[in-house]
């Protein structure tokens, strides 16, 4: 058993039982009509609501973050040049001009050299391999890229969720604005443009800001001690205005409110020692877990996430450990929907 100094650093100190069918495989028709735990940073005892509630529970004295990245259609079949089998790729980030990263099914198809064809819209050329077995492929194609994957592409769910999505808009949030994401922030997929535009009514203001969320978020912990993980790297962009308007909030004592690990991951990346949050962009790997000293955000939104992930370590180390794997249970036993499709959390 881990000493005191040690817990909280293990693995399977973020282990919890999550029955399968608790994992949802679709969204809810309204988007809002989601369930709500409210939280308590301090531990008392979860509280349910629906999504639609965040109206009352939120004040003017709240001012939230949103990441309004979009989800672009990264998942594409095609052929290999005069071969008959279908292979699947997977575009997860770009790194110089029309040069992509690629996880590729099946990989042996993809060898350094092959050219693949996509509708005869696409085109692409796989240039190196990398250790983990990802591609670096190059991309050839006519006009807008996005335009393309719009065309020929599907989004790419991710890997816990079976079921078709009839509708792809429902994997992106109804602000999203900026393309690049390999995956969508999900917490803001509660929210409506009604509901957003009720809150501003109501003194609720909001600023976006853009993290392309990669495949790296679902990418499981192996190692036994957490702190030997290593996270993957993410863009981020904040707006001098966004960075102005946000640290005005902060100086004025309003309650800054993440809307999403992505939001978190990102103000707490680019917010100095003296709680100064500075506009630019940039990769970040930052990993948080219990132990890390929050610079920047008060409060939180989000999903419910995997058991061992890092994003419940994260949680852990805004809410505490013990505190948070109390709201996981009581959210087993009270029968929430887990993961991107699932209810959401409120931690104040």
């Amino acid at each position: 058993m881990s000493d005191e100094k040690e817990l909280g650093k293990r693995l399977d100190d973020y282990d919890f039982d999550l029955p399968e069918e608790l994992i949802a495989q679709h969204p809810l028709e309204r988007r809002d009509s989601s369930r709500l735990m409210l939280v308590d940073k301090k531990g008392s005892e979860p509280k349910d609501y629906v999504f639609h509630d965040i109206l009352e529970l939120l004040t003017p004295n709240d001012f939230l973050v949103m990441n309004n990245s979009k989800v672009i259609p990264a998942r594409i079949y095609g052929h290999r040049k005069d071969k008959d089998e279908r292979v699947e790729f997977l575009l997860l980030k770009e790194t110089d001009k029309d040069i992509w990263q690629a996880l590729v099914k099946p990989g042996k198809k993809a060898k350094i050299g092959s050219k693949f064809s996509f509708d005869d819209e696409l085109f692409l050329e796989v240039i190196d391999i990398m250790d983990d077995g990802v591609r670096l492929v190059k991309l050839s194609y006519e006009g807008l890229l996005i335009e393309v994957l719009e065309r020929i592409g599907t989004m790419p769910l991710p890997p816990y969720i079976h079921e078709k999505l009839e509708d792809q808009s429902r994997y992106q949030t109804v602000y999203a604005n900026i393309p690049g994401s390999a995956a969508a922030p999900t917490a803001g997929l509660h929210f409506t443009n009604e509901l957003i535009a009720e809150l501003e009514k109501k003194g609720v203001e909001h600023e976006y800001i853009e993290l392309k969320v990669g495949l790296g978020t679902f990418k499981p912990v192996s190692e036994d001690n957490i702190e030997d993980h290593h996270m993957h790297s993410e863009w981020y962009s904040i707006s001098e205005n966004a960075a102005n308007r946000i640290n005005n909030a902060k100086a004025a004592g309003k309650n800054i409110v993440a809307v999403g690990t992505t939001s978190i991951r990102t103000l707490e990346s680019a917010t100095d020692d003296n709680g100064v949050l500075h506009a630019g962009s940039s990769n970040t790997n930052i990993f948080i877990f219990p132990g890390y000293n929050f610079k920047m955000v008060d409060s939180l939104i989000t999903n419910f996430h995997l058991p061992k992930s890092t994003l419940i370590m994260l949680i852990s180390a805004f809410m505490g450990r013990e505190n948070a794997l109390n709201a996981y249970k009581k959210a087993v036993e009270r029968k929430y929907r887990f993961f991107s499709f699932g209810d959401a959390m409120f931690i104040r």
